[in-house]
């Protein structure tokens, strides 16, 4: 360890641990990804569990702002908008300026890169917690080392950065997000979608890459299970997943257009969290829309293909995880580096048919 660094962290525990229960104000700085903003969650909640009365402002890029906005936990969101991977000197200073009168004692930063730290180290924040990333010394002084094996999964790396170093693993609370009844009825009604019978939700895209996305005829093979059963299909995913969806519906025509709704490009995320809850089952890649069908409660099957259901699952008692192992899988690459993607292409929809039928 760094000297300087050895020499102050100490101190930081200690304060650390007297920190008054009142008046108490934390700055999270929050990652980039949907998926681990929901993850997120459990951090906070463990926050509040253990200081109720403290306040939680969350430093967040555009994408994944308006998420806070359904966490009770969080006091305030504060948009961040740096370019992944940019430095942008002068808006990182001019962030940490506009932060530095809230008097936050701590900042926990939960992605590992140098520049997520800067902001905090800036905004001169007493006590910057965070893991040992890359050439963080000095900007995290509250500076943790990432046991693998003890910390498995991202959300428990999460909740022991919201303890002191050597606290016993916390027990997780999963991730809930608060549902707007109102605007729910606004986009059944703006939409037209008919709450008639059970419905079958598709999330088909995967935004980090192609190795993440289940193929859109396997989507299409088990929408035609659920069609022939009496469901309603639904849809979900931004623009950029408009392209497989029309795949899917292309698919599957013949059926009643009633039955089959793409709403791929016409809802805000916060809509989406608003919509998930009236499926009976949401089918989806590991993405970060299957992390928000956990977080409102759905019941949930997920294909996993170069990803593991061992680091990032969904957060929720009602899952159904599916995958076709292979010697190259998990591989964590966003394209198949072997070309041919068998860890997906090889995992067939018909392994989903008595989860089907168990929810039509």
């Amino acid at each position: 360890m760094h000297s300087a660094v050895a020499a102050v962290l100490p101190l930081c525990l200690h304060r650390w641990c007297l920190m008054p229960e009142t008046n108490q104000r934390l700055l999270v700085v929050s990652p980039a990804w949907v998926g681990d903003m929901v993850m997120a969650q459990t951090l906070y909640k463990l926050l509040k569990q253990r200081r109720p009365s403290i306040a939680i402002d969350v430093l967040a890029p555009p994408a994944t702002l308006a998420l806070v906005t359904r966490m009770p936990e969080v006091d305030q969101a504060i948009e961040f908008n740096v370019g992944h991977g940019q430095l942008q000197w002068n808006y990182r200073k001019a962030s940490a300026k506009g932060l530095k009168s809230a008097g936050y004692q701590q900042a926990i930063v939960l992605p590992n890169s140098l520049k997520s730290a800067l902001v905090p180290w800036l905004a001169d924040i007493p006590l910057r917690t965070g893991f040992r990333g890359e050439y963080r010394f000095g900007l995290i002084n509250d500076m943790r080392l990432l046991d693998k094996k003890r910390l498995p999964r991202m959300i428990d790396r999460f909740v022991a950065l919201g303890v002191p170093v050597n606290a016993p693993q916390p027990q997780i609370t999963y991730p809930q997000l608060k549902i707007d009844l109102a605007n729910q009825a606004q986009l059944l009604e703006k939409l037209g979608l008919q709450q008639t019978g059970h419905i079958l939700g598709l999330c088909p895209g995967a935004e980090f890459g192609d190795a993440k996305r289940w193929p859109a005829e396997h989507y299409a093979r088990v929408a035609e299970m659920a069609l022939n059963q009496g469901m309603q299909v639904w849809i979900f995913g931004g623009p950029g997943d408009q392209a497989i969806a029309r795949q899917i519906t292309d698919a599957i025509a013949g059926y009643p257009a009633g039955q089959i709704r793409d709403l791929t490009g016409k809802t805000a995320l916060l809509d989406v969290i608003d919509l998930l809850p009236l499926c009976h089952l949401v089918l989806s890649n590991d993405s970060g829309l299957m992390h928000i069908a956990a977080a409102v409660g759905c019941a949930t099957a997920v294909v996993y293909g170069s990803t593991s259901p061992a680091f990032t699952p969904p957060l929720t008692d009602k899952v159904h995880m599916l995958s076709h192992p292979l010697p190259c899988s998990p591989c964590f690459k966003r394209t198949c580096p072997l070309g041919h993607k068998n860890c997906l292409n090889q995992l067939r929809p018909e392994q989903l048919s008595t989860i089907v039928s168990q929810y039509a």
